[in-house]
């Protein structure tokens, strides 16, 4: 029995560990560092101008990290192509959080791409992957179809944007001269 015991205290040691390590994996981005830090959950808007909806925006708006130093962070990406990440932290919203992903600089910009998030201090880690699941639901689609997998074809809002304003954002007649002259 006491072996039993050693082996499965062992066991929950291994699973704490790699749950404890869970680290942001690298992606080939220029000058990229794997970096892990502890920061609030704000509304970017709402830091910036002092116009502060209930609950951030209800998902509507886009998330900022706020971290000790009153350094606000800019998470512009998470997993899925073509998506930030309000939807991994609209959860947390007002929220101490540690943030897990990549900072990187181009050009002078930096950006962080979030990975993992779980709420301060030792909360369970989560996948920054929560986009595509809560896009399908918003949208009546199967959230394993291929549809799913190119939301951003299907998306009604980006639709009703490109028709309204046209892929270049200048207005259909903009796209059509364009288009003229390629």
């Amino acid at each position: 029995m006491t072996y039993f015991k050693t082996l499965l205290t062992a066991m929950s040691f291994l699973v704490a560990l790699n749950g404890a390590t869970h680290a942001a994996e690298e992606w080939g981005l220029p000058d990229e560092k794997v970096t892990r830090f502890e920061a609030k959950v704000v509304d970017i808007l709402c830091e910036l101008t002092g116009d502060c909806p209930k609950a951030c925006g209800a998902g509507k708006r886009q998330l900022g990290l706020l971290n000790d130093a009153n350094k606000l962070i800019l998470p512009t990406k998470n997993s899925v192509i073509f998506a930030g990440a309000a939807a991994e932290l609209i959860d947390f919203c007002n929220e101490k959080v540690i943030a897990d992903g990549l900072l990187t600089t181009n050009r002078g910009h930096t950006i962080f791409a979030l990975q993992f998030v779980r709420k301060a201090p030792d909360g369970p880690w989560r996948g920054a992957n929560r986009f595509l699941p809560k896009w399908a639901a918003a949208n009546g689609v199967d959230p394993k179809s291929d549809t799913v997998e190119e939301w951003y074809l299907h998306d009604p809002a980006i639709k009703a944007e490109l028709a309204a304003n046209g892929k270049l954002g200048l207005g259909l007649a903009a796209d059509k001269e364009y288009e003229a002259r390629q």
